[in-house]
């Protein structure tokens, strides 16, 4: 009987990048396996073909990913370029938290939430929601929504979406530190959220990055 760390490692070496990524994320958010464990079994098995593959698999996996939504959502968004942001996460106010979030890029001082299909199923957790992305904003956040449907028919809307929320921070932390020389305030340095967004623009067809590149010539060596 195999373990669970090698039976990781042959779907993560025999299948696509993004169904490797679903495998070993579970594995580790259930405390089946490490990722200790994994690269013991990438070490003996340094031949084995599609190894380079499960290499990089194991590299980009993270327990914090709390479904298969979230993992293809990760590797979605690195993908089309966009920044490794933090996972579940707690924000807050300065005096208070405000709650757990799926995706945080702090720099940006944007979160983005994948909506399952039973988040606004009940009118009081709906309610809840939206009051909580009022917070959020009211605390200087950006807040995009996208759900699973979103994520497999359209991608690059939902890249989009986080890109345009990335400008709209930037924009407003300019703005704060133009207000503030105006009414002559001291300026701190600006945050990286107030600067121009230093992230690519996408073109109206989503461009892969070279991560997706270097990914897909490793799943063209393991077929």
């Amino acid at each position: 009987m195999t373990s669970v760390a090698r039976t990781v490692i042959d779907l993560a070496r025999t299948t696509p990048f993004r169904s490797g990524v679903v495998t070993a994320d579970s594995a580790l958010h259930s405390r089946k396996t490490s990722k200790a464990e994994l690269n013991a079994v990438i070490t003996a098995c340094a031949r084995w073909p599609g190894i380079e593959l499960a290499r990089q698999v194991i590299a980009f996996s993270d327990a914090r990913s709390e479904s298969p939504f979230e993992s293809i959502a990760r590797v979605t968004f690195s993908d089309t370029g966009l920044p490794p942001p933090d996972l579940q996460v707690w924000v807050g106010a300065e005096d208070r938290a405000i709650g757990r979030v799926d995706f945080l890029w702090r720099e940006h001082r944007t979160v983005a939430e994948a909506d399952g299909a039973l988040k606004y199923a009940d009118p009081d957790r709906a309610r809840m929601q939206l009051q909580r992305d009022a917070d959020l904003r009211q605390a200087g956040y950006e807040v995009v929504h996208f759900t699973w449907r979103q994520l497999q028919v359209a991608p690059g809307e939902v890249v989009r979406s986080i890109r345009a929320a990335f400008d709209r921070a930037a924009a407003l932390g300019a703005a704060a530190v133009l207000s503030a020389v105006d009414h002559g305030s001291p300026v701190a340095e600006p945050s990286p959220a107030a600067q121009p967004s230093s992230v690519p623009r996408l073109s109206p067809t989503v461009q892969p990055g070279p991560a997706a590149v270097s990914r897909r010539r490793a799943e063209s060596r393991a077929s």
